[in-house]
């Protein structure tokens, strides 16, 4: 496979990346396709490998989000600020603690912002708490999951 075609590649799942964040947009259904494509292009096994892990990871993770509340991030006041702090705070935390630092991360996302945004770090917790409650649970399966794809295709590409 190329390198545009990796490139393409990258830039199709850092989109779906960046749609998980956003309403509307299928961000894990375009980290999967982008997967999809990838294996078919270069079909060795350790391609064929992460697409049928890529496709278990999110069976499992829709799965998971269907048990927990529906999003109601609006009802809860969570705008677009806080989601990117969130996704910010998840890809720092995915990087410097590999796997496991998506979660805190995500969470010190929401709080660094209700903090710079109420002032507080009472009102600040409170705010997390309820961003978390209001669908945040859901965003962050949904992204961490994508991130764990993201990893796996990394690491075929690098190491495979």
């Amino acid at each position: 496979m190329g390198a545009w075609d990796l490139l393409l590649t990258g830039l199709v799942i850092l989109f779906g990346l960046c749609g998980v964040l956003l309403p509307g947009v299928p961000g894990s259904w375009l980290v999967w396709a982008a997967i999809m494509w990838w294996a078919l292009k270069d079909p060795r096994p350790v391609a064929w490998g992460v697409l049928v892990g890529a496709t278990v990871v999110l069976f499992l993770s829709q799965v998971v989000r269907w048990n927990l509340p529906p999003r109601r991030l609006r009802a809860g006041g969570v705008d677009g600020r806080v989601l990117a702090y969130a996704g910010a705070g998840s890809l720092l935390g995915f990087v410097l603690v590999p796997l496991l630092g998506a979660v805190p991360g995500f969470v010190a996302g929401i709080y660094t912002c209700e903090r710079i945004r109420l002032g507080r770090h009472g009102e600040a917790v409170t705010a997390t708490r309820t961003a978390m409650r209001s669908g945040g649970w859901s965003v962050l399966t949904e992204l961490f999951t994508c991130l764990l794809i993201t990893a796996a295709w990394l690491g075929a590409v690098i190491w495979g």
